[in-house]
């Protein structure tokens, strides 16, 4: 028996008979992983002048991939960033020029899909061969984190440029204390008007690994010849996620919540607010008060001065008060001011999840973004990724006049099944004479607050169930496919098709 949500996806299973799980890799395939398709590890190492992975489907078709090298192109191999199909990747490429001698043994390849430099020339090829199988001269793994971990910064920025930044970043920070508020906005201003937006990652929106995952599901679909299993990314049916979030960096800011708030309860909506521990004073009647209408709480640094991750030595200095105002407010969540954010220390900080990273933000004093729409694991921490613009950039940076591009970028991700992570601030609510925040935050709700499609949640509920998801596992049994695991009650089965994007076309 199956049971069909109003998205397309499927409770139970379906009555097309696959073996036990529809591919077979000679090694662990983050993809897959990260997707919840089903698969088993086994089988011989491919061998040949590369490490290649390989999965057999059980429609007989093999998918390769290359196994990049840790750290190092390796090779023949060349890192940088590439396209495909109209979208960036990033990491360790088979070359044309070296593929002859480099792709898997016993197979009459074919150059297919090309894969291009930035000036649009064709430098590696995605290859097939006449009975269905496909090498990916790329690593896909390799591809994913490196968006998530902002690695692929190194392949548009040089090394001394990137040190040369960080210096000047650590100086703002150090300054800011003697620079008045007023001036300080009017230098963001002046920096934002003058600096390029870069195109990549594209500001608002940047769409390459969502991407990305619609090319290699529909790839690996036609590789099997069947639908292919996967997890969808939300509970209970529900098509895509809408979590409002808010930091409040000032005492007047505690003071302004009810103009956010009032908002939210108006739609029957839950958010999460950030506090900083030594700042200023967060009195206990508030934050009890959110948390008797089913808000949640969490640490915004601990002073607020863009100071926490500017040294391991300074995160080891200032950990144990946030994690003594984390205990005491019942905090399992963090944000750092700023956006500050390093791939590498973000897990020592021991909360249960992080929402540093933007998808996409040229504007902040640490510009970038981990390009993803969905949550994902660094180690044992789940970040929660920001993918709406923040009110302070569209309204105080580059003064907008409304709420248009708040609008514009929701309606992509819900039409893509992403999250869409809002953060506004109370703080910037205070002047009267400016009802942009207030104004725009009240339209957003209006569109996307009832919207029944949507899984309107609070982070920490968010990173509970990303950790029952990627807990939990599809298997086939009496025919048909089930779930089993943690999320089994609330999880969806969704089968990705040759010819279809899985996660949406982007049109709403």
């Amino acid at each position: 028996m199956r049971e069909t949500a109003a998205d397309g996806s499927v409770r139970m299973g379906m009555s097309r008979r696959l073996d036990d799980a529809p591919f077979q890799c000679t090694e662990p395939f983050e993809f897959f992983d990260f997707m919840r398709v089903p698969y088993r590890v086994g089988g011989e190492p491919v061998r040949g002048a590369v490490r290649w992975g390989r999965c057999a489907s059980s429609g007989g078709g093999d998918l390769y991939w290359l196994r990049a090298p840790d750290g190092s192109s390796g090779g023949d191999l060349v890192w940088g960033r590439h396209r495909l199909a109209g979208f960036s990747i990033f990491g360790s490429l088979i070359p044309d020029a070296s593929a002859p001698g480099a792709l898997p043994f016993g197979h009459d390849w074919r150059a297919a899909e090309p894969i291009t430099d930035d000036a649009g020339t064709r430098v590696a090829s995605v290859w097939r061969d006449q009975n269905g199988n496909v090498a990916l001269p790329f690593d896909p793994d390799e591809a994913m984190r490196n968006l998530w971990s902002e690695r692929y910064l190194r392949a548009l920025t040089s090394a001394t440029g990137s040190r040369a930044i960080a210096a000047l970043r650590r100086a703002y920070y150090r300054a800011r204390p003697l620079i008045p508020r007023r001036l300080q906005i009017l230098m963001r201003r002046g920096f934002a008007s003058a600096r390029q937006v870069p195109d990549f990652p594209r500001w608002p929106v940047e769409t390459s690994l969502v991407d990305l995952y619609d090319w290699l599901f529909e790839t690996v679909a036609g590789v099997a010849g069947e639908p292919v299993p996967w997890l969808a990314p939300w509970p209970d049916g529900h098509a895509w996620a809408f979590v409002l979030t808010h930091d409040v960096e000032t005492d007047a800011g505690c003071r302004a919540i009810p103009a956010l708030r009032d908002l939210e309860r108006d739609h029957g909506l839950r958010s999460s607010w950030n506090f900083v521990p030594l700042r200023y004073d967060a009195p206990e009647q508030v934050l009890q008060g959110l948390r008797d209408e089913g808000c949640e709480i969490g640490v915004h640094g601990l002073r607020h001065d863009g100071r926490d991750l500017e040294s391991l030595r300074t995160i080891r200095r200032r950990l144990p008060a946030m994690r003594e105002h984390a205990e005491r407010w019942g905090a399992v969540g963090f944000r750092a001011p700023a956006t500050q954010r390093n791939w590498d220390w973000m897990p020592m900080l021991g909360f249960d999840y992080d929402s540093s990273y933007p998808d996409s933000d040229p504007y902040e004093p640490q510009a970038g973004g981990c390009c993803s729409w969905l949550p994902f694991l660094n180690q044992s921490m789940v970040e929660l990724p920001i993918t709406v613009p923040q009110d302070h950039t569209v309204f105080e940076i580059l003064q907008h006049a409304d709420e248009t591009v708040w609008l514009e970028k929701v309606r992509e991700i819900r039409a893509r099944g992403g999250m869409a992570l809002v953060l506004t601030h109370p703080d910037y609510t205070v002047d009267p004479a400016d009802r942009r925040i207030v104004d725009g935050y009240r339209r957003l709700l209006d569109e996307f607050g009832g919207d029944g499609t949507a899984w309107c949640a609070v982070p920490m509920d968010v990173s509970a169930w990303w950790r029952a998801r990627q807990a939990t596992r599809i298997e086939r049994g009496d025919g048909e496919w089930s779930i089993v695991g943690p999320g089994a009650e609330r999880a969806r089965i969704r089968f990705a098709r040759a010819g279809e994007p899985a996660f949406g076309s982007g049109k709403d």
